[in-house]
């Protein structure tokens, strides 16, 4: 088991500018958390074919090793006192950043501009890395608000009591309020006031959430939360909601493809010093 004092802040890299924003965010996280970041960019050589033409492996290597400087070199100048380190793992990039997974307190990763496909492939490594992580899965997207709460999405399952735990750290770490939000299909009557009850009961049973509001929303759980993030500084959720079977419930795919700010996929491990509640729920060093 990793000593949870020491598991760093892990960060993947592709060269494009959404995971140099991802960079950015992820060494604010280290800081803010006391962490060491660790970038690491995934290599594999394809050896021929029109991908690989004019490149032998080691000009391959050398054109990805300087991903992983470009990288070091942005977290450094975006966030002056990160600790940072640089990898380059041999793999594809879902196996390699699961692995790492095992050992980080959170893994973050670029958006990729999700927003304007019309499709999210069950298989990239995006929709892999979110379902199948060992740890939180930050995912960086668009500009921070300037204010804003950490907006957490509960629905009754196994994970809501891990969301809030992880939402409370959220609030404290940022200074601002967590704001406990529930989907339900109508205004009025026995539905919405379930709705409400379901809140409290959470809310209650987290009593380090500190300051925070809850509110109902109407309407399609998915819709209901990518309109409410355009107004948060980010959002928290699971995974898997309490009727989803598959690898990314209905709710946070639609939340990952068109979220409007940094969304938080909470996994199985408790927050760091917390446990977790009972069935509720290298290149060289710069």
């Amino acid at each position: 088991m990793p000593n949870p004092s020491t598991s760093p802040v892990v960060v993947g890299v592709t060269g494009t500018s959404a995971s140099l924003a991802a960079v950015r965010l992820a060494a604010r996280e280290a800081v803010s958390r006391g962490r060491q970041l660790r970038v690491v960019h995934a290599f594999t050589w394809l050896g021929s074919g029109p991908a690989a033409a004019g490149q032998d492996g080691d000009s391959a290597r050398r054109v990805a090793a300087r991903v992983v400087e470009e990288a070091i070199a942005t977290a450094q100048r975006s966030t002056p006192g990160v600790r940072v380190t640089g990898q380059l793992v041999d793999g594809s990039p879902d196996r390699v950043l699961l692995k790492l997974s095992r050992t980080a307190e959170l893994l973050v990763v670029g958006d990729d501009d999700l927003a304007t496909t019309p499709y999210l492939p069950p298989t990239s490594v995006l929709v892999q890395t979110v379902a199948r992580s060992w740890c939180p899965v930050l995912v960086a997207r668009g500009p921070r608000p300037p204010s804003g709460p950490v907006l957490a999405a509960v629905d009754g399952s196994k994970s809501s009591l891990l969301t809030l735990r992880h939402a409370a750290a959220e609030g404290r770490r940022r200074r601002v309020p967590v704001e406990v939000v529930h989907v339900v299909s109508d205004p009025g009557g026995r539905i919405e006031e379930s709705g409400r009850r379901l809140l409290d009961d959470l809310v209650a049973g987290v009593p380090d959430l500190g300051r925070s509001r809850t509110r109902v929303l109407f309407g399609a759980p998915g819709q209901a939360l990518v309109h409410a993030s355009g107004r948060a500084r980010v959002i928290v959720l699971g995974p898997r909601g309490a009727h989803d079977a598959g690898l990314l419930g209905s709710v946070a795919r639609e939340v990952l493809h068109h979220g409007a700010c940094p969304t938080i996929f909470v996994h199985g491990r408790a927050v760091p010093g917390q446990r977790t509640p009972p069935k509720v729920s290298s290149m060289a060093k710069r």
